[in-house]
């Protein structure tokens, strides 16, 4: 017999989360101009909105995250990171930013002038406003 599908790791953490009433979402989203970004975090249930990492994370990044280096400025870390960024791709300077839209600021602002234009597929607004 054929076991079903399942995930290739087991699950470390769980947050609750409140399943809303339609009429709740409705209120919500209406009380918000419909405006996902007025949302409170607590009035939704399944982020759409993000790409910023929502899910579980492995022993490994748990175990990473209590033995990493935190100190401001020339951490294990960051030389761990550094190293390997540049061996991977051979770049040698590198610039970390905590989300993809906080890169594309720093990005946009060096590379896009008055007058560019910008192809997108206009996924995100967020994009759109740093171009």
């Amino acid at each position: 017999m054929k076991l079903p599908y399942a995930e290739p790791f087991k699950i470390k953490m769980v947050e609750e989360i409140r399943q809303s009433t339609p009429a709740e979402r409705e209120e919500w989203l209406k009380n918000a101009n419909y405006n996902l970004f007025n949302l409170k975090s607590s009035q939704v249930f399944i982020d759409l909105l993000t790409d910023s990492g929502t899910g579980a994370m492995s022993d490994q990044q748990w175990g990473a995250m209590m033995t990493g280096d935190e100190s401001y400025a020339g951490s294990k870390s960051f030389e761990k990171l550094h190293e390997t960024v540049q061996s991977i791709t051979g770049y040698q300077y590198l610039l970390p930013t905590h989300q993809g839209r906080a890169a594309e600021n720093v990005l946009f602002s060096v590379l896009v002038k008055d007058g560019d234009v910008i192809p997108g597929n206009s996924h995100f607004d967020t994009t759109k406003g740093h171009i």
